[in-house]
Order: C-alpha cells, then structure tokens, then sequence
C-alpha cells in the first residue's frame, strides 16, 4: 500500500481514474459531494474503487454534520457540532447523550456503504477562525474534550475509527488555510494551554485513532506549518504525547500549503515530516505529478501499514438492514427530536 489518498471526478470512474487508483503508490480514496447522487450509484461507485485496486485502501469522506456533510439526500443530516451544547442549554449530560448519538448515526450509516472512515471530528476551539465556527463543539476546552469524546465514543460503537483535526488547533487564526497561508502567532505556552490540550486529553483516554495537522504556521514553535513539521509531528506528536495513530495531511493543493513547494515537493516534505497518508484532492494534474514524482516502489514502512490497515472498517450492516436495527431506530429518533425543539 502507498501512501496517497486521492480523489475521483464524479459519480463514476473514468478509464483514467481507474489506472491511477490501481497504481502502486495508492492507497486511499476520498469522496466529495460530487461523487454522490444517490444511494446505489455510491454503493456501485465504492464497489467498483475496491475491485480496480491492486491495494486494500481506505476510503474516506468528510462527514462532520452541519456544512461539512459530503452526502445528503437518503442520509440523515447530522447536526453541526457547535449547536449540540446551545440546543442542549449547556445541559451536560443531554449534551453528551446527544454527541454519542450522533457520532453513531454518522459512522453507521456510512459504514453501510463500505467506506471506512470519516475525518472527524474537528477539536478545534470556536474561536476567530470562520472556516471552524460552528464546526467546533465549543469555545471552552474542557466542553470540547467532554462533547468530542462522547462523539469518539459513538463512532467507535458503530466500528468506525476516529480522527482529530486540526492539530494542534486551527481555531485561532482568521485565515481560511484553503485559501491562505494563516499564522498563528501566541506564544507555545497559550497553544499548548489551551488548543493542544484538547487533543492531549482525548488521547490520553486512548479515543484518538488518526489525526490531521494544520496547514498553520505557528512561528513559537517552529516555522514550518504543523502538517509539514517534524518539530509538530515527530517530536511533539510522536514523542511528547506518544501517539501511535495515523497522522493524515490536510489536501496538500490547499493554498496554505502551497509556499512548501510544488507539489511532489510537499507530498515528500509531509511524508518526511512523519505522516503515514498525504492528500491530493481537487487536482488531477497535481495527483498525476506526485504519482510520476515520488519513487514508484514507496511503500508504506511496516508501523505506517499496520497504523492505516487498523484503520479498515468492520465488517457492518448494509443500509437497508442497518435502519431496522433498535440502535439505528433510537438514533433517528433522537435527531428528529433535536430538529423539532
């Protein structure tokens, strides 16, 4: 298995997308809104990816709730995560029965159509940052580790694992890392204080599977984004907190991260960095450059392997099946009540 995640163009696979899928540099796949138009055709869509590929990737789609939902019609629209704790009036244990709900819900149902994982959930601070927002559970840490960990506690009940974004926070910059190059200039003691701390203690009960660093600079620490980073991903990721998941990139065509070079430049210097997977999303030519760049024999080293293989699904339910269950039953109706208040 490699170490890229691509994506794909619409609801079927070109001739040209199947030979890149099948390439021994591959070894995942993510979904976008543009690769769903109904149940069956992503049903299809998933099958079909899985049998062109000479490797056993990971499929993935971003499925937070809220704005970040990849697949709408026939799915059950999960809630964004900052309205849980206000429609909850800071209720706490309704809070967190409503996270675990939720979390499950999202994992279930896409589990249902064999894709793997969803990158969630975002532990960032609602802080400056508009392209967090609402995505964020809360503006207070400890709320934030308490929500985000009956979330964790959902997907994983449905056997899907869990990846935190953005690390180490992305909730204190203005700037949208799709579209800049954001700066994050507090001091490492605030950092550390605060957005770290979040991911510090949800890992710390053993929750966290994956995670995604930013494409943030923070000039305190080091002055390369965190996603590029070996200060970040090695020594303070790897060694401090002694993680042991899978580290992902953020899409490596996002304009934060783009002053890293051009883009085999990036995908090497993230790999380099210590990321087990980096992601070329939304730019073919640049998918096909990294594919021709980097050394076609890259394997995965044997600990990235065996982190992104834990990260398969397990066996579940197809969808059809998954809505008669009790649990799914409980689920649905515990958002429609959401909806209805």
């Amino acid at each position: 298995m490699g170490p890229l995640m691509l994506d794909v163009s619409g609801f079927e696979l070109t001739h040209e997308e199947i030979d890149i899928l099948d390439h021994p540099l591959v070894g995942g796949l993510i979904l976008f809104s543009r690769n769903y138009h109904d149940q069956k055709q992503l049903s299809d869509l998933v099958r079909h990816a899985r049998s062109v590929t000479r490797n056993d990737i990971l499929i993935s789609t971003d499925h937070e709730g809220g704005r970040v939902q990849r697949f709408r019609d026939g799915f059950s629209e999960i809630p964004a995560m900052g309205s849980i704790a206000l429609q909850s009036n800071e209720d706490t244990q309704h809070s967190d029965y409503l996270c675990e709900q939720f979390g499950w819900l999202m994992a279930a149902e896409l589990l249902a159509f064999d894709i793997d994982i969803s990158f969630a959930p975002v532990l960032d601070l609602h802080g400056v940052s508009e392209v967090i927002g609402d995505r964020s559970f809360h503006q207070q840490p400890e709320k934030i580790v308490q929500l985000a960990s009956e979330f964790i506690k959902g997907m994983h009940r449905a056997g899907m694992s869990a990846t935190g974004k953005h690390f180490p926070g992305h909730g204190n910059v203005l700037e949208d890392s799709h579209i800049a190059m954001p700066v994050d200039k507090r001091s490492r003691e605030d950092i550390f204080a605060l957005d770290m701390a979040i991911f510090k203690s949800i890992h710390q009960q053993g929750l966290l599977d994956a995670v995604m660093p930013a494409h943030v600079v923070y000039p305190d620490v080091d002055d390369l984004p965190a996603g590029f980073s070996q200060k970040w991903i090695k020594q303070i990721l790897r060694q401090e907190l002694d993680f042991n998941g899978v580290v992902f990139s953020d899409d490596l065509s996002m304009q934060g991260a783009v002053q890293m070079g051009n883009i085999v430049e990036r995908a090497e210097l993230a790999i380099a960095a210590g990321c087990d997977m980096v992601l070329v999303c939304n730019d073919p030519k640049g998918a096909a450059k990294v594919i021709d760049g980097l050394p076609s024999d890259m394997g995965l080293h044997k600990n990235s392997l065996d982190r992104i293989k834990s990260l398969r699904k397990a066996v579940g339910l197809d969808f059809s099946s998954l809505k008669k269950t009790t649990d799914y039953q409980v689920a649905s109706k515990v958002l429609d009540q959401f909806y209805a208040k």
